[in-house]
């Protein structure tokens, strides 16, 4: 109980902190948005194409856990993921705190659950990520991405969003992991303590879900 209320106290104060604390928004910043969403980045910050791009993977990331998480949960799961492309932690949050824990997974796989199951997905998004980072961090200016996100809301705000997200998977992955059979406390604080490549990691390495055929399958 404790920690569902601890996640609606951080929902409302990232929901307050995002709109009334954080920098202003600027004139431009639907022009960036744009420039970022359809590949102009020859006068943009490689850190903040490489962030931007990856809260495109997180939601991927998200989605091959919480759709095999809300199989068994009093509320779908698929809506909050779907809101999560456009709203990062600010859809995921909601989840975290409404979910109950529930290790079992019962029934059969869907063509989407198979897919974001696989191993497969899990080494791409490891591939992709690790080509931003790169891109972002050997190209990047540190500096101008600090006055920006000084100065915009949009590129603090995504930042935090980030940092959230890297914060909230470890909660959701154990029961994850217990649906696989998982019971390694030194590959939980792993993928915990690395932010982004820890979460692919263990999408690429964790065993499949078998669905349990008893109960309401």
């Amino acid at each position: 109980m404790l920690k569902k209320v601890l996640i609606w106290l951080l929902w409302a104060g990232f929901i307050v902190y995002a709109f009334w604390i954080a920098p202003p928004s600027q004139p431009d910043t639907l022009e960036l948005i744009q420039n970022l969403s359809t590949g102009q980045w020859d006068n943009l910050n490689p850190l903040i194409v490489a962030l931007f791009n990856l809260m495109g993977i997180w939601p991927l990331v998200y989605s091959a856990v919480l759709l095999n998480d809300g199989r068994g949960q009093w509320l779908p799961a698929w809506p909050f993921a779907l809101l999560s492309f456009g709203l990062g932690a600010f859809a995921l949050l909601p989840y975290a705190a409404l979910r109950e824990e529930n290790p079992p997974f019962a029934g059969e796989k869907t063509r989407l659950l198979k897919l974001l199951d696989s191993r497969w997905l899990g080494v791409s998004l490891m591939l992709a990520a690790s080509g931003l980072l790169a891109y972002g961090l050997v190209l990047g200016n540190w500096q101008d991405f600090i006055q920006e996100w000084q100065a915009r809301r949009f590129i603090h705000v995504m930042s935090l969003d980030f940092c959230l997200l890297c914060l909230l998977f470890p909660f959701l992955m154990k029961d994850d992991m217990r649906r696989r059979g998982l019971k390694s406390a030194s590959l939980f604080w792993t993928v915990a303590l690395i932010p982004v490549l820890g979460p692919l990691a263990y999408l690429s390495v964790r065993p499949p879900l078998v669905g349990e055929k008893h109960g309401d399958c």
